[in-house]
């Protein structure tokens, strides 16, 4: 893999939020407007349609939409450190307790010139770490009892290099955006659903013993809802390819800056042979967490799902990134 500096990843990881942030609004906005059209389209005459009402009618939503979504994304984006944590069942981990680790993280703190992040543990004996944060004071170091007690020094210390790594390359904040967003784009989806499930099964009954005038108008509030939810998955899939397309280079450059930090690239490949056999963790239930984890840590259930979770996974395969690391 070509060589990229820290600073240039750096600007790259601003450049790619800073598109998430604009395209986000752009995608959501542009499924209202196409709501809005598909709507009005049903209810004029099929030989009238006129853009420039339609239009109308999107500004005057459009203060609204736009004010929702911000104050959602400030909740989720300033309180991402208690969601974490909840979603992990992460506590933090006192220096008395592990003397051993905070060592191991101020050693490599020192190397690179950064500031000593937040240490979380997760009690559980499988292994797994990962990185989360925008800020210097938000930036934390994730690790379980199990990565702490089955590593060697030197494994352990390749494994908080490349979470030191995610951190200094920015790809947590990057990657919080991009968590916020598609959970946005989920809920969105879900409720557009189970609007039309709810119209389906409520609604179906009752139009049944109606005049043809309300059969008609049961027919258009389904087709309406299912527009909806049609839209908004749409949005979903789209927000969701964007999160996998910024993932996966973003690995190996923490395993080479793991690697680098450490100087023990071997050890740092064996510590992934050591995690891979027992990542899981069976309470980390949210997709959107889980691909913060060094390596992802919920079991596949079958070959199709392999494939599927290979297909749109946010990381690497475990022996590609073992090859690369065996190369140095």
């Amino acid at each position: 893999m070509k060589y990229v500096g820290i600073h240039t990843q750096q600007a790259s990881n601003n450049m790619k939020s800073m598109f998430l942030l604009i395209m986000f609004p752009v995608i959501l906005l542009g499924m209202v407007y196409a709501f809005i059209a598909i709507m009005m389209k049903m209810g004029t005459d099929p030989y009238y349609f006129d853009w420039r009402d339609v239009t109308g009618n999107f500004l005057a939503v459009l203060p609204f939409v736009l004010g929702a979504v911000a104050i959602w994304f400030m909740i989720a984006y300033w309180g991402n450190t208690s969601m974490i944590r909840k979603a992990t069942g992460a506590r933090t981990l006192e220096r008395r307790e592990n003397p051993r680790v905070y060592n191991i993280v101020e050693n490599l703190t020192m190397a690179c010139g950064m500031d000593m992040p937040k240490i979380n543990v997760i009690d559980t004996p499988e292994l797994n770490a990962f990185a989360s944060g925008i800020d210097k004071d938000s930036y934390t170091v994730t690790v379980t009892t199990g990565i702490c007690n089955r590593l060697t020094d030197d494994e352990l210390a390749g494994v908080i290099g490349h979470e030191l790594t995610h951190i200094r390359n920015r790809d947590t904040r990057l990657l919080i955006v991009s968590i916020i967003f598609v959970g946005i784009m989920s809920t969105l989806s879900s409720l557009a659903i189970r609007l039309v499930w709810n119209t389906f099964v409520y609604g179906g009954s009752s139009s049944r013993r109606s005049n043809s005038n309300d059969k008609g108008g049961g027919v258009s509030i389904l087709i309406a809802m299912a527009i909806a939810a049609l839209l908004a998955t749409v949005g979903y899939v789209f927000t969701l390819l964007t999160r996998f397309a910024i993932s996966r280079k973003r690995e190996y450059m923490a395993d080479a800056g793991g690697a680098e930090l450490c100087g023990q690239p071997l050890a740092l490949a064996s510590a992934l042979r050591k995690i891979s056999a027992d990542p899981a963790l069976a309470d980390v239930e949210r997709q959107d967490v889980a691909q913060l984890f060094i390596i992802h840590p919920q079991k596949l259930t079958s070959s199709v799902t392999g494939f599927m979770n290979n297909l749109f996974s946010t990381h690497p395969s475990t022996a590609s990134r073992i090859a690369y690391l065996e190369q140095f």
